[in-house]
């Protein structure tokens, strides 16, 4: 998938964790929302399938608790940097005649596909690198599938556009949802969001409101909110599958109180506003769970864990984890989060959804080990990898850590690239992650536009 780099430009998708990488298969990109495991029937298996020329499917797990990758730190142990991969081609860029692709811009969001690495610059500069060659495109405004053999084999034109007839030009935005087998796309040209099936791209009905505030989508319905009004907010829930609605309701407000947000998860409605209580209504039966407002921080950012029924806040650069009758369940320790509002870009939850794997500052301890002669507070920081249940750092890739090094370059291995940065430099302003489950890999980008490939 892709699309062109302007400010302000959304492209929101909500995709199963463990789904993710039949997704990325697809070159698809991913962001927060965790629905639950679906049938292999079901259309994200049909999606790769297409686009790949195949199924993948993971041998089935073992059902000793040992196996989940939070008990399991030593499949971190040892990891070295492999790779450095650099997204800016001076070849090509002679070539492009457009001056804000000139200038390096920090990597934004890196996933992966089998063997090829996707990296987007935040000018817009989209890389695709595979471990035996890279190839470099600029995105455009247009949205459209393209097979990941068709890029690995550098025949980047090929594949079909997107939703043509749509402008998704700022504040419009295409969602993918692979819980229904869904897209949405926004027009703010017209105020319209279009439903198109996701097997097969085809439209399904529309909804044309200039009221409608948001839209979210959760598996089987749509919850859309609407403009505020006097002391209250206006809300429906839609069938996903023809847009029929289900309930229309308000949701009362305090008038003078702005709110600082609505989400829903499947029947729960969450709903915070300034200086108030944390509100937790479920929707079937009107039952409501208060949490007061000093235990419940505003966060940043949302991940909901749809699979454990929980949900990740993220606020002043700490995580939470927080169950749906209002209960702190897990406060991670050495968590402390670099960037200090969350991107889901910069942290990776894997499919089981019991480890977060973030770019964190590094404890104390270990600055006072790195810049002790110095005297100086380091710029980089370590990868941690954070039981979700427990809150424990089970492993991490530390500045610190004197076994951390530059793996050897193998003689057979001609095409692999070299690498410049030293270690504490791959480790420097960190901007985007990405973990591939299947290789064992954690792929990191940096304000440098620089990609680094870590592993064991």
């Amino acid at each position: 998938m892709e699309h062109h780099h302007k400010p302000g430009l959304r492209l929101r998708l909500r995709i199963t964790a463990a789904r993710r990488r039949a997704w990325l298969s697809a070159g698809l990109r991913s962001t927060c929302r965790k629905p639950p495991r679906r049938d292999p029937s079901d259309s994200v298996h049909k999606v790769a399938s297409r686009e790949i020329g195949g199924g993948h499917r993971r041998p089935p797990r073992p059902a000793a608790p040992s196996s989940s990758a939070f008990s399991c730190p030593e499949k971190f142990r040892n990891f070295q940097l492999q790779e450095e991969y650099d997204t800016y081609d001076d070849e090509v860029h002679f070539l492009v005649q457009l001056p804000f692709l000139w200038t390096r811009t920090k990597i934004i969001e890196i996933v992966a596909a089998k063997d090829v690495i996707f990296a987007l610059a935040q000018s817009g500069l989209c890389a695709a690198f595979n471990r035996i060659y890279e190839s470099d495109r600029f995105s455009s405004l247009k949205c459209r599938t393209t097979p990941i053999e068709y890029i690995r084999r550098g025949q980047l034109n090929d594949g079909f556009p997107l939703f043509e007839s749509e402008s998704l030009k700022y504040p419009g935005f295409v969602e993918f949802d692979d819980v229904n087998g869904k897209v949405l796309t926004f027009s703010a040209q017209d105020s319209t969001y279009k439903v198109f099936d996701l097997k097969n791209y085809n439209f399904l009905y529309s909804i044309c409101d200039k009221n409608i505030q948001e839209i979210k989508i959760s598996p089987g319905i749509m919850l859309v909110i609407y403009q505020k009004t006097n002391c209250h907010v206006p809300l429906t829930i839609l069938s996903i599958e023809d847009g029929t609605p289900l309930k229309t309701f308000s949701q009362l407000l305090h008038r003078s109180r702005k709110v600082d947000f609505i989400e829903q998860f499947n029947e729960k409605l969450l709903v915070k506003q300034d200086k108030e209580n944390l509100q937790i209504i479920d929707v079937r039966n009107s039952d409501l769970i208060e949490v007061n407002k000093t235990e419940f921080m505003t966060p940043s950012a949302f991940i909901f864990l749809y699979e454990n029924n929980l949900f990740l806040t993220f606020c002043n650069r700490t995580v939470a984890a927080w169950n749906f009758r209002g209960e702190l369940v897990t406060s991670f320790e050495d968590h402390e989060l670099w960037h200090p509002n969350c991107n889901t870009n910069n942290i990776y939850i894997t499919a089981d959804q019991d480890l977060i794997i973030s770019y964190c500052k590094v404890s104390k301890k270990a600055t006072d080990c790195v810049d002790s002669e110095a005297g100086e507070v380091p710029s980089m920081g370590s990868i941690n990898m954070s039981n979700i249940f427990t809150g424990k750092c089970v492993a991490k890739i530390s500045p610190s850590d004197p076994t951390l090094t530059i793996a050897p370059r193998k003689r057979s291995d001609k095409s692999r690239s070299t690498i410049h940065s030293t270690v504490p430099e791959a480790l420097e302003d960190i901007t985007a992650l990405f973990y591939d489950e299947d290789r064992n890999e954690i792929y990191t980008g940096n304000s440098k536009g620089l990609v680094h490939v870590w592993s064991n």
